[in-house]
């Protein structure tokens, strides 16, 4: 009958009662230790072919601090970064030396496998930074994750964000950061939350950031269920450092692509209808170039900026249509150019194009959707909190598109009695259907405006109606 002995080291022997163990020159394998306490020596006991295993168990038998002051943590070096959307970067290994035997034809000669948490750092140690992440001013992107499957904290917190830079001049004092950043409406069961803090002005190089929920109020005392978490973040061109699902090419590829796409459907309806594309063609390049200033002077004016502000504006989509479309009245009455029918042509072009680019404001992190629990909300952000959401911005590209397609019946076949009526139709609904989807998005309107706008687009698209019939 077997027993099981413990021995105080940390191994386990099997042994018979009727058996003594003999002595330990004649056992049949041996394994090397490396104790601080007893310095190398044999461990017996084990078959043959597994000492490599005692030896990783002996090292593990060594007291804390011993190990610390050796340097054979397994665990040092490992750089850990939250979990994040799509794909995971590689955590970055210190070699982790093994105990050098007494005599090297004792251990198997081979390398020990890597902690089962791991990854192996596939850029071989070097960091990738792109071409324009050097220059001024360097800014970073710190993002703290909120489980809403497993809160159980109030539906509105703050995430401390505490920086310090890892490395300052010398006898200079350190550079430190500390921001705030609000989160509403946190429902249970909506997925995670990235919370992001985008942090200008700082010191190039690399930063020690700690994240924390805290509450709410004026005192911002640290939740006592939550902990701090840790983050090494990297400096970078401040309008390039953004949170996650963030793709700032995104929007201006997309427009390009509209934009282009619009004036080709343009010049193929204006030569259906037998006018010459190549003067229209010009005129809506200017348009377009002028609907761009238009957008940005339209995103001042609704956030009441200055002027000075120009070159850091947004774009909203009102004023680019306003500007582009002006242009072309004014440019078609210059030029001698059928005004009625390069308007038609124009607006069955847009909206097509307008499906196109609308996307990029998805994937971009603009005119961002409310936060839902809805079965079709998208995980997407608005540069600064990443979360379930209404797809907004694809709605409206929905919307685009069905314009666009509404206006081909109209294009292929003889063009109407009253030119430029297809042009009216296609923005009025456009316009209303914007109002309807406005309650969706997160940035506020008001309710008073929208009433009145939807009531103005009812009456056009009534009075279209009307002379189309009667024509």
């Amino acid at each position: 009958m077997a027993r099981i002995r413990i021995i105080p080291k940390g191994h386990i022997y099997i042994m018979n009662k009727k058996r003594r163990r003999p002595p330990v020159s004649q056992r049949p394998s041996e394994a090397i230790t490396n104790n601080p306490r007893r310095g190398p020596g044999p461990v017996a006991g084990l078959p043959a072919g597994i000492d490599i295993v005692a030896a990783v168990a002996a090292r593990h038998s060594v007291p804390a601090e011993a190990r610390q002051r050796t340097g054979h943590s397994l665990e040092s070096g490992i750089q850990r970064s939250h979990a994040q959307p799509g794909p995971r970067p590689a955590r970055r290994l210190a070699p982790a030396s093994m105990p050098a035997p007494a005599d090297p034809h004792s251990l198997p000669q081979a390398d020990p496998p890597p902690p089962a948490d791991t990854v192996p750092d596939s850029t071989g140690g070097k960091e990738h930074r792109g071409f324009f992440d050097s220059l001024d001013p360097q800014g970073l992107a710190a993002t703290h994750w909120i489980d809403t499957d497993t809160w159980e904290g109030p539906e509105r917190v703050s995430v401390r964000f505490s920086g310090m830079k890892a490395a300052s001049e010398p006898g200079a004092p350190p550079e430190q950061f500390e921001t705030f950043e609000d989160v509403d409406s946190i429902t249970p069961g909506t997925g995670r939350i990235a919370v992001t803090s985008r942090v200008t002005g700082v010191g190039a190089g690399t930063w020690n950031v700690t994240s924390a929920p805290v509450s709410a109020t004026a005192a911002r005392g640290l939740r006592p269920e939550t902990a701090p978490v840790s983050s090494t973040v990297q400096t970078r061109f401040a309008a390039l450092a953004q949170g996650p699902v963030v793709n700032l090419a995104s929007w201006p590829l997309l427009v390009v692509l509209g934009a282009i796409l619009a004036v080709v459907l343009q010049a193929m309806f204006l030569s259906r209808q037998g006018i010459d594309p190549a003067g229209p063609f010009w005129l809506t390049v200017i348009a377009n170039t002028v609907g761009g200033v238009g957008a940005r002077l339209w995103w001042l004016a609704l956030k009441r900026q200055p002027l000075t502000n120009f070159l850091k504006a947004g774009a909203c989509i009102q004023g680019f249509i306003a500007a582009a479309l002006a242009t072309v009245v004014i440019g078609s009455l210059i030029f001698g150019l059928p005004v009625g029918r390069v308007l038609d042509a124009t607006a069955a072009g847009l909206f097509f194009g307008m499906a196109v680019g609308r996307p990029g404001c998805f994937f971009t992190g603009c005119c961002a959707g409310r936060p839902t629990a809805s079965r079709w909300a998208l995980w997407s952000s608005d540069r600064r909190l990443g979360r379930r959401r209404h797809p907004v911005q694809l709605y409206e590209a929905f919307l685009a598109l069905l314009i666009g397609l509404g206006t081909l019946p109209f294009m292929l076949a003889a063009p109407l009695e009253i030119p430029g009526l297809v042009f009216v139709a296609t923005v009025t609904v456009y316009t209303l259907g914007r109002q309807l989807l406005f309650p969706l998005r997160e940035d506020p309107r008001t309710r008073r405006g929208r009433v009145l706008t939807i009531i103005a687009c009812i009456l056009i698209l009534a009075a279209v109606i009307l002379l189309a019939t009667g024509s």
